[in-house]
């Protein structure tokens, strides 16, 4: 059967306003960590070329240390942004329960509630 709920029916706990506000914050993200990966990559072609090569190691380190963070960023928010394509945005992916709206306007491609995040992170 096709899934037709629409967002409002699976998060009653966000208005059309808030998940308006969120939709756009995850799409201003999903801009600049497209930016950023952009940038980093270009900084590290041009790096490559550099007679102090073994000087930049440092900052050869941090770049990909950068960006492997902004790709993870950027997956969570492409994910989170198919949630509310799908209908499914708002609810914890462990326990179904709505997240809380202050903790969506923080992190808003949270995929957990704060109980649940919470027993993840205190797991070996």
């Amino acid at each position: 059967m096709v899934n037709r709920r629409t967002i409002g029916e699976s998060t009653p706990h966000l208005s059309a306003e808030d998940l308006a506000v969120l939709r756009e914050n995850l799409r201003e993200q999903l801009l600049f960590r497209q930016e950023q990966l952009r940038r980093l990559a270009a900084a590290a072609g041009s790096r490559a070329e550099d007679r102090q090569a073994r000087r930049a190691a440092g900052q050869t380190e941090v770049r990909v240390k950068l960006a492997a963070s902004a790709r993870m960023v950027l997956t969570d928010v492409e994910a989170a942004l198919a949630r509310m394509d799908d209908g499914s945005y708002g609810a914890c992916h462990v326990c179904r329960c709505p997240i809380d709206r202050e903790r969506l306007m923080i992190v808003p491609q949270v995929r957990r509630c704060a109980p649940c995040q919470q027993v993840g992170e205190a797991l070996p």
